[in-house]
């Protein structure tokens, strides 16, 4: 008989608490799985008195994590406390480098620190699993670093964080302001009280480095990506892009370039008949482009308790079959350094709104400053602003909306045309760029 791996739980949140039942529940399936049983022998956290709904007897309470991280009596340490710092990391550190493995759902530290610890794992042999860290339930991190090992990886991009999506989806469904809701995401516990973490993108851009360095072998450096969030998205953006034929989410892309990776989040711009353009509320989902293959999409809750326990087990399961898969697919040595590409240089099509004023020649201005950029207009919509005012009396004319779907040009392209058709003073107020993702 082999002996069953022993965990130790640093972390009894919604997620850790879930872990230890989930680990319970499923102890036979476990069993079977992976060869030999799963047991959690020690936890900690930073209050042993809450009640948690949890059965802990029989399981040792270590006093703090770097104790339960060099506890002798366990095989895998579970680090689920959170944070980009410490106690995590000198606990991780110290697990490592007495050869336990580790299991993780910390993006912010393997954001930060993951080319440390990966170092960590190779040099002593234990396992650095981090599935949970993005994407929660959907199994990504795996689909790249194993699934996919055959298949050189062109293009990832997906949508990363429920609360911006479930923003994004009621503000297009209801025609509801980005502050309206927003206050809703927070009343349901989608959002927190200080929300910029998730809503300017900071968030998906954690998640998107970690996808970036397993899909193209670099070096996971946060500060490469190019970031920009969901505020300034307007109603009336919505509702265009719906006749366009259009969805706009927070998108994370990271692409291969002849210039090199590029790593961006921003609004986006998809086609409906797009699979991510499907995915709304609180959904995650990421698409894969792989050279030779058509598209793959993985679609599924990526938060959450449940979901984000059922990757922590899952990983948990492979250090109990003995798996020890380079955390990032490679070892650290080869993984090359990567720089944050200069958005001026990306090149797509772009959704832009300008509010026209009412003059003469405001469409030829507008035209020509495009032209001198060799922007290319694929369509152009102008909405007619209706001149009574409430007591049906004519009004003064009030700047006109005029939407502007680009072919695919340069970013430093449309920024001068715009700067340009500012200083003619045709338009009101500063221009709305969306960029464009085709499929």
């Amino acid at each position: 008989m082999v002996a069953p791996l022993k965990v130790g739980i640093a972390g009894l949140g919604t997620v850790g608490a879930e872990v230890v039942r989930l680990i319970e529940q499923q102890s036979r399936t476990l069993s079977a799985r992976s060869g030999r049983g799963v047991r959690v022998v020690a936890v900690t956290a930073r209050s042993k008195a809450k009640k948690r709904g949890l059965d802990l007897r029989g399981i040792a309470w270590a006093k703090n994590p770097l104790a339960l991280a060099t506890d002798p009596g366990i095989d895998c340490f579970v680090e689920l406390m959170g944070g980009a710092g410490e106690p995590a990391l000198s606990a991780i550190e110290a697990a490592l480098k007495s050869g336990k493995s580790v299991v993780t759902a910390n993006k912010a530290l393997i954001a930060r620190h993951g080319m440390r610890l990966a170092k960590l794992a190779e040099k002593h042999g234990g396992a650095l699993n981090f599935e949970a860290a993005v994407g929660a339930a959907i199994p990504v991190i795996k689909t790249l670093r194993e699934g996919l090992a055959g298949t050189a990886v062109n293009r990832i991009y997906g949508i990363l964080n429920g609360t911006c999506n479930y923003i994004l989806t009621r503000m297009e469904q209801e025609g509801l302001s980005f502050a309206e809701c927003l206050k809703d995401a927070q009343r349901l516990g989608y959002a927190e009280a200080n929300p910029s973490f998730d809503v300017d993108g900071h968030d998906t851009a954690q998640k998107l480095a970690i996808l970036a360095s397993l899909a193209f072998g670099t070096k996971v450096t946060q500060s490469a990506v190019y970031v920009e969030g969901i505020s300034s998205i307007a109603p009336e953006d919505l509702r265009a892009a719906d006749e366009l034929g259009y969805r706009v989410k927070l998108l994370g892309v990271a692409v291969r370039t002849a210039k090199g990776i590029e790593q961006r989040v921003h609004p986006t711009m998809v086609p409906k008949s797009s699979s991510i353009a499907q995915v709304m509320g609180v959904t995650n989902a990421v698409t894969i482009d792989g050279e030779g293959i058509p598209p793959i999409t993985l679609v599924g809750p990526g938060a959450g308790g449940a979901a984000t326990a059922s990757a922590v087990v899952a990983d948990i399961a492979d250090v109990a079959r003995g798996i020890r898969a380079l955390p990032f697919g490679r070892p650290v040595a080869r993984l090359r350094a990567t720089k944050k590409a200069p958005m001026e240089r990306h090149e797509g099509g772009y959704y832009i709104r300008l509010m026209a004023r009412d003059l003469a020649g405001t469409a030829a201005t507008i035209a020509t400053r495009l032209a001198e950029q060799k922007i290319s207009i694929e369509s152009i919509v102008q909405r007619h602003a209706n001149g009574v005012d409430a007591n049906g009396m004519a009004r003064k004319a009030a700047p006109v909306p005029v939407i502007l779907i680009t072919y695919a040009t340069s970013e430093d392209a449309v920024h001068r045309a715009l700067q340009a058709v500012q200083r003619d003073k045709v338009i009101s107020g500063r221009p709305q760029v969306i960029r464009i993702e085709k499929n």
